[in-house]
């Protein structure tokens, strides 16, 4: 049994702490927020291979108690008119249905669940500094407090403190070409079924919705154009960003303008950005997960997804290879080559150089080695003994 601290409570750290745990490691988590409602106005659709992961983590229950499910992909012409309409994968099954629901309560659902089995987690407590040495790593942090572990996780997300001050302090997140919008419109002109995601392919943008059974509509948009200026950011936009969204959506025939401008609350902006690829996840006892290693743009729809696949990866890595090094070894084996895939494809869509996928996430059934990968009972091969 390792000591293992996980820095950050988000998606990939929050699940990383169950997996760990399962596992059968003493794990404390601590996140910088001093609650879980980060991002109060982003949600986003955990897809079929993301609920496989949740399912290895015991924590599908947490979840679908949260958001709705999605069962059906729409995809919409510039015009209206309907050019496909298909199931989603997993839609017969419930556990591995796709589900939109806010990050926050993502964060939540699963921040319950890694308190309710026992794992220590502190709110409020921000990394400064780390020393990796040969007997442990320490964390400092900014109330003068310190924790030392065997291993150190980074799952901090984009602007990561890990990544910054100890792995690849020189990589930085860059612009993928995109703005992407958000918001909740009640009421609003569309009358689509609950169940279905709604994909429009514009001229100026791509525009995605769903209705949940309360009738609200989440949606989204994302733009092509400079980022968005420094020191902007979603909760302090320089202008409302339906000014700058509704006059691209006016020249289609389709339901977009009307869902964004019957949008009564707050529409939230943000650049899409992506990690480098080859940006170094390790270095000694520390590991970079999910965002703060992969981040990609969100046109495949696969961020969170692919944060819990991670967090199941490390766990069977970290519970079947001989020591700490041969199993970031192993999990670097596994997932880099996945996630850097998605990089390129995701930021390819973003900036106008390959065609979108059939769906948030191409909608494909995962392929018998991801399966594998994710089966918690099948083992984690070493690399080069996979069959």
């Amino acid at each position: 049994m390792a000591r293992i601290l996980v820095t950050g409570g988000g998606i990939a750290g929050a699940a990383a702490a169950l997996g760990l745990h399962k596992a059968g490691h003493d794990v404390t988590v601590v996140e910088a927020h001093p609650d879980a409602a980060e991002d109060l106005g982003a949600f986003l659709t955990l897809a079929s291979n993301g609920m496989r992961a949740l399912a290895q983590l015991d924590a599908t229950d947490a979840v679908t108690a949260v958001g709705f499910p999605l069962t059906s992909l729409r995809l919409l012409d510039s015009r209206g008119a309907e050019a496909a309409h298909a199931p989603l994968a997993g839609a017969d099954d419930p556990a591995l249905r796709y589900r939109c629901l806010r990050r926050d309560e993502l964060n939540t659902a699963l921040q319950g669940e890694v308190v309710r089995r026992g794992v220590p987690l502190r709110h409020g407590t921000r990394l400064v500094s780390v020393t990796d040495g040969p007997d442990g790593v320490t964390a400092h942090f900014a109330d003068g407090g310190a924790l030392t572990a065997d291993l150190l996780i980074g799952a901090d997300g984009l602007n990561s403190a890990v990544r910054r001050l100890v792995v690849a302090p020189g990589a930085r997140p860059h612009y993928a070409g995109q703005r992407v919008f958000y918001g909740y419109t009640d009421g609003a002109p569309a009358a689509d079924r609950t169940g279905a995601v709604t994909m429009v392919r514009g001229g100026a943008t791509a525009f995605g919705y769903a209705v949940s059974p309360a009738g609200r509509t989440y949606w989204f948009a994302r733009a092509g154009g400079e980022p968005l200026p420094a020191g902007r950011t979603p909760d302090r936009p320089a202008v409302d960003p339906r000014t700058e969204l509704l006059p691209l959506l006016a020249g289609d025939d389709t339901p977009a303008a009307g869902i964004v401008a019957a949008c009564a609350g707050p529409v939230m902006a943000v650049n899409a950005t992506e990690m480098p690829l080859g940006t170094p996840w390790r270095t000694g006892r520390v590991l970079l997960i999910g965002d703060a290693a992969h981040a990609a743009s969100p046109a495949t729809g696969q961020g969170a997804s692919m944060a819990l696949e991670d967090a199941v990866v490390l766990a069977k890595a970290l519970r079947d290879a001989p020591e700490a090094g041969a199993a970031f070894d192993r999990y670097e084996h596994h997932r880099r080559p996945r996630v850097e895939h998605n990089i390129t494809v995701s930021g390819g869509i973003s900036r106008g150089t390959r065609a979108p996928s059939r769906g948030p996430s191409a909608g494909h059934e995962p392929d018998e080695a991801l399966i594998e990968q994710l089966t918690w009972e099948h083992p984690l091969p070493a690399a080069g003994t996979e069959r």
